[in-house]
């Protein structure tokens, strides 16, 4: 007789933890994102990519602004420092201006002013003993 080898048992054990892919959502308002249901920190972009939103498991969201980061060049770096000194220029030139005209306001006021304070006096001829 010819013993037949058992096989063994086997056992699986299967622990579910959360996915730790985190996908990148879309929403259009924190309405959506509020509506969403997570089990981790996940992102909510907006459509046009400009507003952040970060839910976590506890429901708190936090928001955040983005704006795009352009890398500049020597040249573009040349140019923006080139029209910030022409706005300053402009700024200058219109106080100028401004504080000519009221220079004028008062040496024309103070003109008047003197003009119509003078009084005319007579002389007069007499003889004197």
């Amino acid at each position: 007789q010819q013993v037949q080898p058992q096989h063994p048992s086997i056992n699986q054990t299967f622990q579910l933890a959360p996915n730790a892919n985190y996908t990148m959502r879309f929403a259009n308002t924190v309405d959506d994102v509020n509506k969403e249901v997570v089990t981790a920190d996940t992102p909510f972009f907006s459509k046009d990519m400009s507003i952040l939103w970060i839910k976590n498991n506890k429901n708190e969201i936090k928001t955040y602004e983005m704006k795009e980061i352009v890398p500049l060049d020597s040249k573009d770096i040349k140019i923006q420092y080139l029209e910030a000194q022409i706005e300053e220029l402009k700024k200058g030139m219109l106080n100028n201006e401004s504080n000519a005209n009221v220079n004028e306001q008062v040496t024309d006021a103070n003109e008047s002013t003197k003009s119509s304070t003078v009084s005319t006096v007579r002389a007069t001829k007499g003889k004197s003993k």
